[in-house]
């Protein structure tokens, strides 16, 4: 008996409550690289809400890997929002955002405009997790004269950003919000971007913590990051503005 008392307990814990508002995830199925089918969408709705959220943006990619289409992402949306209601999901699906790679299409994509904005807001943005593109910050810019609020997704992800260079700073002055994914405060992503995700938490740059769950995998590691009580005081100390969506 007293082993079952003392046993650490491995439910998760509702700690993003105090976020509310998960802003980039991949849950539309069969979409991109993330979600592969509507049943494991719906398990990661339920750990979503389990660890605390009450609101969910969908954010598909759009890159030359992804090249996906507008119309069939509405479908394929409208598809979820039917399969959650029906499984008594009661996290507010709030709607469709994307995940837009700055790469060799977004050109085109910036000359017929057409985005799904975070909350109507926000244009999240990515860079390439590999290597920098040389005209990524013309187009950045570019877009912004356009008129555009952006986030750039992960910056604690691009091992060539110099969180103690200049670039980083550049993108903050030109009025650019920074999202940093939460597993990569677990490590899900490796030491380095766990190191480099709490520098810039605690330089107090970021603006928003995002999941950006894919699949199961990536529930269970919130899950368990849900238990953190190292992640439950940073959520205490750090204003972050997903509330605000």
């Amino acid at each position: 008996m007293a082993f079952h008392l003392f046993k650490k307990s491995t439910e998760p814990r509702p700690i993003f409550a105090a976020l509310g508002t998960d802003m980039h995830c991949h849950l539309i199925p069969q979409v991109d690289d993330g979600s592969k089918c509507i049943e494991e969408s719906i398990d990661c709705l339920r750990t979503l809400q389990a660890v605390g959220y009450k609101k969910v943006f969908v954010t598909p990619h759009f890159c030359s890997r992804f090249p996906n289409e507008e119309d069939d992402i509405k479908q394929r949306y409208e598809q979820l929002c039917q399969a959650a209601d029906a499984a008594g999901i009661t996290i507010e699906m709030a709607g469709i955002a994307g995940e837009y790679r700055v790469d060799s299409i977004f050109r085109a994509r910036l000359d017929s405009p057409r985005f799904f904005q975070v909350a109507g807001k926000y244009v999240l943005i990515e860079l390439s997790l590999h290597q920098q593109m040389m005209d990524a910050d013309d187009l950045i810019f570019d877009m912004q004269t356009r008129g555009y609020d952006l986030i750039l997704a992960h910056p604690e992800r691009y091992p060539y950003l110099n969180i103690d260079g200049p670039r980083i700073e550049q993108f903050l002055n030109q009025g650019i919000l920074l999202q940093v994914n939460i597993l990569s405060l677990g490590g899900f992503y490796g030491e380095e971007a766990r190191r480099r995700a709490f520098a810039i938490i605690e330089r107090g740059w970021v603006s928003f913590l995002g999941s950006d769950t894919h699949n199961t995998l990536y529930c269970q590691a919130l899950r368990d990051l849900s238990r953190s009580r190292k992640i439950e005081k940073l959520l205490e100390k750090h204003q972050f503005m997903n509330n605000t969506l």
